[in-house]
């Protein structure tokens, strides 16, 4: 037994070690000993290579605003370990992710004897939100956001109301396949026996697989461009504005408040979705819901302005699409601004690819190292980038506080890559412009 939330996060964090095993297997193993607490929810499951965690967050909010109490389950984190596992936007108690550790724990250490293995750190903490939102803290609704993939992915034991898929792009192709078709087969997997679905891929051969894979499951296929539509886009100060129009009604100037044109895709996912919801009994959801929740929905670390003066911008873009999108929104905002970008990424990432993006948008770049078990290093990244304006920094730390003090007018400072990266950038770039009473 644990006895402190410190030793609990370390004998989690430690499962590391054990990498990722794509499988449903040992979730299996450990449901049918806690009870199945994973039948005894309603859920939504949301999947797809980027933007799953923006439209869980839009979903939430506008459920939220129709008055009703819904978990989450994402990852990674940005902020603190227990938001993966949180209510109503609000992470978990140190003392009940205690609690949790306790009680998988012993689970843990049998399947370890078994020829199954031990779960891994990914296994360990869905298994505990599916027993805390079962048994300890019961809401209306839980939404999950698959970690990996979708067919094999630790969160595909549910049995939800509402599928989406948010998009899909080349990104962990060693393990989820190299090709469009092979990663949609993978994202396809969430889809459920006559459980509507919603879409914003575009892909001409991951839809047909998705398509395929929807069909065989009798489950009803939305699809953005097809069946909703984004219209009258116009990015604003702080967010975005967009009409909605979809077979059953059109939904003028829906405003957001995160940046970016993907995220009017992301959104319209979350309407389309909780429109679908509507349609369950125990549910009542109206349009100055989804207005309300729309505007009020924030996502941490993704386009984030941390500081107007000087202007400091973190976004998590991990993969190549991130990436595309990142320097998509760089252009069209902040086309008369010199940009400094520090970037730091995975090594199992299509590093040439990002680099070479970044390398066209920026009038100087920065490559750092961080401490984290697939980090690529500084010099790596360094060596692939063809600016001739770059540098390389293995303590991230220093290097940002400098480039902060040094920023000036018509100058922008962007942080960018790894999600894990920016949680620590996050953490340090909020002290540092609260200490130095840099603007907010």
């Amino acid at each position: 037994m644990f006895t402190t939330y410190s030793e609990a996060l370390e004998w989690i964090h430690a499962r590391l070690r054990l990498g990722i095993k794509p499988g449903l297997s040992r979730m299996e193993w450990m449901m049918e000993k806690l009870g199945h607490p994973e039948r005894k929810m309603k859920t939504v499951h949301i999947g797809g290579t980027n933007g799953k965690g923006s439209t869980v967050t839009f979903l939430r909010n506008i459920l939220e605003a129709a008055g009703y109490s819904v978990g989450t389950f994402t990852s990674p984190y940005i902020e603190q370990f227990n938001e993966r596992i949180s209510v109503n936007g609000k992470p978990i108690s140190d003392e009940e992710i205690l609690e949790l550790t306790n009680v998988i724990r012993p689970l843990a250490d049998e399947l370890e004897e078994t020829e199954l293995g031990g779960p891994t750190e990914f296994e360990v903490i869905t298994a505990m939100s599916f027993y805390y939102f079962a048994n300890v803290n019961q809401v209306d609704i839980v939404i999950y956001e698959v970690g990996l993939g979708g067919r094999f992915d630790s969160t595909n034991i549910i049995q939800p109301i509402a599928s989406i898929i948010t998009n899909i792009g080349l990104d962990h192709t060693n393990i989820l396949g190299h090709t469009y078709g092979e990663i949609g087969f993978e994202k396809a997997g969430i889809i459920k026996d006559r459980i509507p679905t919603f879409t914003a891929v575009k892909n001409e051969d991951a839809i047909k697989v998705i398509k395929e894979r929807a069909e065989k499951k009798h489950a009803p296929l939305l699809r953005l461009n097809q069946d909703f539509t984004i219209t009258s886009h116009s990015p604003q100060a702080n967010g975005e504005m967009f009409t909605l129009i979809s077979d059953d009604q059109t939904l003028e100037q829906l405003e957001i408040s995160m940046i970016g044109q993907h995220q009017t895709e992301n959104a319209a996912l979350a309407v389309m979705a909780a429109q679908s919801i509507n349609q369950d009994g125990d549910f009542s959801i109206n349009e100055e819901s989804i207005r309300t929740g729309l505007k009020k929905a924030y996502w941490p670390g993704r386009f984030e302005i941390l500081s107007d003066r000087p202007l400091v911008i973190i976004d998590g873009a991990h993969n190549d699409e991130g990436i595309k999108v990142l320097v998509q929104e760089l252009s069209t905002r902040y086309s008369t601004y010199s940009i400094h970008i520090v970037f730091a990424a995975l090594k199992d990432k299509k590093l040439d690819q990002m680099i070479a993006q970044l390398d066209s948008i920026a009038d100087e770049i920065s490559f750092v190292s961080f401490d984290f078990p697939r980090a690529a290093q500084a010099k790596d990244l360094f060596a692939i980038s063809k600016s001739k304006n770059k540098v390389m920094e293995d303590n991230w730390d220093t290097h940002l506080s400098e480039i902060i003090n040094s920023l000036g007018y018509n100058q922008i400072l962007v942080i960018t890559g790894s999600l894990y990266f920016i949680s620590e950038v996050k953490l340090y770039l909020s002290e540092f412009l609260k200490n130095n009473r840099i603007s907010l």
